[in-house]
C-alpha cells in the first residue's frame, strides 16, 4: 500500500493587473500578482518509498528550523509514541505537525505508518482539488487571508477541513485493508496541525493533545488548549457509542478510567472514542473521524506543544507552557518537558509503569537556537533532516535496527480481568452535545497508568447477533 502525490501540474498563482482570472487555488504564501519563484508542493513527487529523502521533515529527536522535537520509551515495552514535523509543507511557509500515540498489540507501527501516510494522503487530497480547479476562475487562497466580508478565509478553512476529513477516512481505510498490518485489536491516536502563515488548521482523535503558549495583555505566559481529549465518557462521545451498541463503563480498580467494551464480551476496553484502526470496535461507536479546529494566529501567540497523554497525565497544561517557556535554550525544550514528566511519573505514580512521551514544540516566531548551542544538548545535528540514511532503517512493517526493550503487550491478560469487576453504572446521565471550546479536559487523572487496552476480545461461536 503506498500513496503518492502526483506533482505535473502548472503553476497555481498566476494574475495580472488587468482583471485577468486567478488560478482557485494559491499555496505560496504571498501575493497572487507576483512570479512564483518560492518551491510548491506541485513541484516534486513525494511517496511512501522516497520519504527519506524528504528535506526539512524530522521524526526523531533532533530539531528543525522552528521545532524540536522528543520522544521517550516507557516502561510498558517497546515506544508505542510517533512524531513528525515537517516544514516547507506544500510550499513555503506551510508546516505540518504530529503526534501519534498507538495501543493494542500492533500499535507502535500503526502510529508509524499514520504518522508516514498521513500527511501524504493531506498533500494529495489538496493536489486533487488543485487540479479539479485548474483554469475554473476561483479565489486563490493565501497564507496570509485576513477576515472579511467576502470570506476567503471561510473557504480556505472549509478546504482544509474537507482535506482533513477526506485524508483522515482515507488513512483508516488503508489500514483495515493492510496487508501486513492487523489492526483489529491495534490502533493509534492522532493530534495534526497545518500552520499556513498566521492560519493554524488542526485535525485530532484520540487523547493526544495540542496546547499553546501566549501571552496576555500583561505580558504574562498562558496556557491555551486546542484540542479536546477525545474520552469515552464525553455525553456526545458516549452517546454515539451507545447508539451503536457499544457500552462505556469503567472498571471498579480504576473509576476515572472510562472505555469503550463490545456488547458482547468485556473486551478491549479501549480507553478513547476516536483512533486510527481498533477495527473489533469500529461497528460500536468508535470513528476515525477527525474533530477539526481553526484559528488565527496572533503576535501574542508564542510556541505550540503537541504530545501524547503520558506527558498530560501528569503535567498540567500550565505546566508545559512554564517549562517550555522557560527553557535555556529552545531546542532542548522537548527533551525538558519528557525528562519533567519522567520525574512527574516517579514521584506521583511509583508503582506504576511510567507511559511512553513524545513532544513536539513548534516555535511561531520561526527562530530556533544557534547550532553551537543544539550540540551543548547532546542531540546530534544528524537527526535534522534532510536524513538520508535515518528513515532508511525503519521499513513499513515496523523493522529498525535499534534496540529494544523485550515487548510487554499494552493488554492484560484474561485472568488478570476477570479479577477486576466494573462499576455498574455506564454513565448515563447528561448526554447532549458538548462544544469543544468549551471544555479544558484535564489528563492531570492519570489515564495511561493503566493501559489504553484492558485485553484482547474472545470471538467464539456463542457470539449473539447484533
Amino acid at each position: 500500500m503506498g500513496c503518492s502525490v502526483s506533482t505535473s501540474s502548472r503553476s497555481a498563482c498566476s494574475s495580472g493587473s488587468r482583471g485577468e482570472a486567478v488560478s482557485p487555488l494559491c499555496f505560496e504564501i504571498g501575493f497572487c500578482g507576483t512570479k512564483r519563484t518560492k518551491r510548491t508542493f506541485s513541484d516534486h513527487v513525494i511517496t511512501l518509498q522516497n520519504l527519506p529523502s524528504v528535506p526539512n521533515r524530522i521524526f526523531t529527536n533532533g530539531k528543525s528550523r522552528t521545532s524540536c522535537i522528543f520522544t521517550r520509551q516507557g516502561r510498558k515495552g517497546i515506544n508505542q509514541d510517533a512524531m513528525i514535523v515537517w516544514e516547507d509543507f506544500m510550499s513555503e511557509d506551510v508546516t505540518f505537525c504530529g503526534v501519534f500515540d498507538g495501543h493494542g498489540p500492533q500499535g507502535h507501527l500503526v502510529a508509524r505508518k499514520v504518522r508516514d501516510a498521513l500527511p501524504l494522503k493531506l498533500l494529495s487530497s489538496m493536489h486533487s482539488y488543485q487540479s479539479r480547479q485548474n483554469g475554473s476562475g476561483g479565489a486563490c487562497l493565501k497564507g496570509n487571508l485576513k477576515k472579511s466580508d467576502g470570506s476567503p478565509e471561510d473557504r480556505l478553512n472549509c478546504l482544509w477541513k474537507e482535506t482533513f476529513m477526506k485524508s483522515y477516512k482515507a488513512m483508516d481505510k488503508e489500514l483495515r485493508s493492510h496487508p501486513n498490518l492487523d489492526c483489529f485489536c491495534s490502533g493509534s491516536t492522532a493530534v495534526t496541525i497545518v500552520k499556513q502563515g498566521p492560519n493554524l488548521f488542526m485535525g485530532y482523535i484520540g487523547d493526544s493533545r495540542a496546547i499553546m503558549g501566549s501571552k496576555d495583555s500583561n505580558g504574562s505566559m498562558v496556557a491555551i488548549q486546542l484540542t479536546v481529549d477525545l474520552k469515552p465518557d464525553l455525553p456526545r462521545e458516549a452517546e454515539r457509542i451507545k447508539k451503536c451498541k457499544g457500552r462505556v463503563f469503567a472498571l471498579q480498580d480504576e473509576p476515572e478510567v472510562p472505555r469503550v467494551w463490545l456488547p458482547f464480551d468485556d473486551a478491549p476496553g479501549l480507553a478513547m472514542a476516536r483512533a486510527f484502526g481498533d477495527f473489533c470496535l469500529k461497528e460500536y461507536g468508535v470513528i476515525s473521524i477527525p474533530e477539526f479546529s481553526h484559528r488565527l494566529l496572533t503576535e501574542r501567540d508564542q510556541f505550540i506543544v503537541l504530545a501524547s497523554d503520558g506527558v498530560w497525565d501528569v503535567l498540567s497544561n500550565e505546566e508545559v507552557v512554564e517549562i517550555v517557556s522557560l527553557a535555556p535554550t529552545r531546542s532542548s525544550a522537548a527533551r525538558i518537558l519528557v525528562d519533567s514528566a519522567a520525574r512527574e511519573w516517579k514521584l506521583k505514580y511509583p508503582t506504576s509503569k511510567m507511559d511512553d512521551c513524545a513532544v513536539v514544540c513548534l516555535f511561531l516566531d520561526g527562530k530556533m537556537d544557534t547550532e553551537s548551542d543544539y550540540e551543548e544538548q547532546g542531540l546530534s545535528s544528524a537527526t535534522v533532516q534532510s536524513n538520508h540514511s535515518g528513515n532508511a532503517i525503519e521499513t513499513d512493517d515496523g523493522q529498525k535496527t535499534e534496540l529494544y526493550l523485550p515487548r510487554n503487550f499494552t493488554v492484560r491478560s484474561s485472568e488478570e480481568s476477570d479479577s477486576y469487576g466494573r462499576v455498574a453504572a455506564e454513565f448515563e446521565g447528561n448526554v447532549d452535545a458538548v462544544s469543544t471550546e468549551d471544555q479544558n479536559w484535564s489528563g492531570l487523572e492519570g489515564v495511561t497508568r493503566v493501559n489504553s487496552l484492558v485485553q484482547l476480545p474472545r470471538f467464539s461461536e456463542e457470539r449473539p447477533n447484533p
